[in-house]
């Protein structure tokens, strides 16, 4: 064959370097090209110098012996490529039956060391054919048991494919001895404590490594304390499985906390999986003052370390001291966003009695502090707009002014560059408080029709608000708490229950703000009777049958048939208003029209000054005195006062 190929290059048809790589293709018999990949070469033509080669999507492809030289990789008949043109069924039966063998060949056809990606490349989707990732996870261990590989530290470091097998306590003391610096040690040796059942000479190779790290750990305890810190985690676990003795003056958990490292820097930077072990740790070695150490850094911490320091306080029986802690940091508005962002993913029972109002005001505070920090998060804002749930959970028992308040800061602050946040934010208010949509819209209340009502029925509608506010909705918020307890919300009947009772007395508390903004109380007693108006007394009668009838016209509010007391905004009192005596009338009762004329009109307020001071007084008993005292009685009565006065104390006002 390569004489034929050097009379090719005598002729001129071909290259002399061309000629190894042709001998090479033609006697492995398949090729690789980098676009249409493996291919079995078909036909040799010497006549015109070229190949004719079976791609798998170009068969019978021709193409010259110079260029196949050039851009051709001959491939082996071992090598995977070729085995997957040929035997692919074999291959797939090997995926399941044999992963090992499988891998070894892939790694081998690399030239015997291949990262995952390159690995994954080679069998899928021809090989394994679904889930690669399960099937990897499965297949890892067996390589690691095998002797055959070494498996890096590093996802991103190739697999090595070993000359000779070796028994899991050589490779592994191999790995850590070859391991590039403590953290990667750290790794190897959490791999021998899992693969502790199966070595025979533990207690030989614990002793060597338990040594190496000892070493390691007091070069590390000043410099990097929290990598330390995991090495004596790993370090003692590993005496503890060989049942080695401790080494005399080794450096311990306690040692590194008395040294006075910063807590939150070591708490942050160790792995996440030894945060709680680092903590007890504290704990064992600080037992005096390990819970106020944790306290003063739970505002300068992660999320994630918020929740472990959380969970030691509170089983340690600190709640109240860290709610209290927590509720100063929300008035002061001194909350961190990543403190705020855990009490918002967390929202437990626990937390019932901190969540509120005050806490999205501390919220959109530290939103705003966000955007002139060196390092910008949207962490806590991103949480805010996606948890659809979050604004009704926190505005469910807030008074209608302290809403108005966080509409209008959220409308005013800049810290919502996409005003699709905005609008999304404040629709979730909208529809917890339909009433503040005037506000939204620049239409406010005062431009609104107001209700007139009489004193008693506003302090029923308001006793009937308070309840509302300061004993349904606790109650009802204390049942769904109890039922989020329970787990699983798919299945939990009590929570949908709970949840749906919720919002109807949220609704039921919006309409009645709404009322309540719109009221306008009197007692009538500038009601003169020259016309029908709210507040007088109207005889009117029936045209048709002649029969006369008396009815009182009052408040919105009022209706009490059987004394014939009807509210202004009623079908009859809207027709009668602004008429005269004398004056036809013209409604509909039951699909009937009935005509009415009018025959007297008188005030339905007929009692002295003295009296109507003391009427006013009595009907009034959970007003201010500021507003009990005023005899301006046109002034609209609004939502009750203690919203009011909590308002007035707003940073947003």
């Amino acid at each position: 064959m390569r004489e034929q190929f050097e009379k090719l290059v005598a002729e001129r048809k071909i290259q002399k370097h061309h000629v190894d790589n042709l001998v090479a293709l033609v006697s492995s018999g398949y090729c690789y090209h980098k676009s249409w990949g493996c291919g079995k070469i078909r036909t040799l033509d010497p006549v015109f110098a070229r190949f004719t080669i079976d791609f798998c999507n170009k068969p019978g492809h021709v193409m010259a012996l110079s260029f196949a030289a050039e851009t051709l990789k001959p491939l082996p008949k071992e090598h995977i490529l070729v085995k997957k043109l040929t035997e692919l069924e074999s291959l797939k039966r090997l995926a399941t039956e044999n992963p090992v063998e499988l891998v070894k060949l892939a790694i081998a056809s690399c030239g015997g060391k291949a990262t995952v990606d390159q690995i994954q490349q080679l069998l899928t989707p021809d090989i394994v054919e679904t889930n690669w990732r399960k099937w990897w996870d499965a297949t890892k261990p067996l390589l690691k048991k095998s002797g055959l590989f070494h498996i890096p530290v590093k996802k991103t470091d190739p697999i090595l494919l070993l000359e000779r097998e070796t028994s899991p306590e050589e490779r592994l003391l191999n790995e850590f001895n070859q391991a590039k610096g403590l953290k990667e040690r750290i790794h190897v040796v959490e791999e021998i404590i899992k693969a502790a059942p199966e070595i025979s000479n533990l207690q030989l190779i614990a002793s060597e490594i338990v040594d190496s790290l000892n070493k390691e750990i007091s070069a590390f305890m000043a410099s990097q304390t929290a990598l330390a810190l995991e090495a004596i985690f790993v370090r003692d676990q590993l005496i503890q499985l060989a049942k080695l003795e401790p080494k005399p003056n080794q450096p311990t958990a306690t040692d590194v906390w008395n040294q006075g490292p910063d807590i939150a820097n070591v708490l942050e930077k160790i792995g996440p999986q030894k945060r709680k072990q680092a903590i007890e740790s504290l704990k064992a070695a600080r037992p005096n003052d390990w819970p106020q150490l944790l306290i003063n850094i739970l505002n300068n911490v992660s999320t994630k370390v918020c929740h472990v320091i959380a969970e030691a306080l509170i089983q340690a029986g600190y709640l109240d001291q860290l709610k209290s802690l927590i509720s100063k940091y929300i008035m002061e508005k001194s909350a961190s966003s990543e403190l705020l962002l855990w009490l918002l993913k967390e929202r437990s029972a626990l937390y019932a009695d901190v969540l509120g109002a005050n806490v999205l005001r501390a919220v959109l505070s530290a939103i705003d502090r966000d955007r002139f920090a060196d390092k910008r998060s949207n962490k806590l804002r991103d949480y805010l707009v996606a948890d659809q749930n979050l604004i009704a959970d926190l505005l469910q028992t807030a008074e209608l002014d302290e809403v108005r308040d966080l509409t209008r800061y959220i409308q005013m602050t800049p810290a919502f560059s996409d005003e699709r946040d905005r609008r999304v934010l404040l629709g979730r208010i909208i529809k917890l408080y339909p009433s503040i949509q005037s506000l939204i819209t620049a239409e406010t209340v005062r431009q609104e029709q107001p209700l007139i009502v009489s004193w008693e029925t506003l302090e029923r509608k308001r006793a009937e608000y308070e309840e509302l506010v300061h004993k349904k909705l606790p109650a009802i918020a204390r049942d769904i708490a109890h039922a989020l307890s329970y787990g699983d919300l798919r299945e939990n009947a009590e929570y949908k229950a709970a949840k749906e009772t919720q919002r109807l007395l949220l609704q039921q508390k919006a309409e009645l703000e709404t009322m309540l903004t719109k009221a306008q109380a009197t007692d009538f007693s500038h009601v003169t009777g020259e016309v029908v108006e709210p507040g007088t007394v109207v005889t009117i009668i029936d045209v048709e049958s002649g029969i006369s009838e008396t009815i009182t016209i009052l408040g919105a509010w009022d209706n009490d048939p059987d004394r014939n007391i009807i509210s202004y905004l009623s079908p009859l009192g809207q027709a009668l208003m602004g008429k005269k005596v004398g004056d036809l009338v013209e409604t509909q009762f039951s699909l009937t029209p009935r005509k009415y004329q009018i025959v007297a009109i008188k005030p339905y307020y007929t009692a002295t000054p003295e009296s109507k001071l003391s009427t006013v007084q009595s009907t009034k008993p959970h007003l201010p005195t500021s507003q009990q005292s005023t005899t301006d009685q046109s002034q609209p009565s609004g939502i009750p006062s203690e919203a009011t006065a909590e308002s007035n104390q707003s940073e947003f006002s």
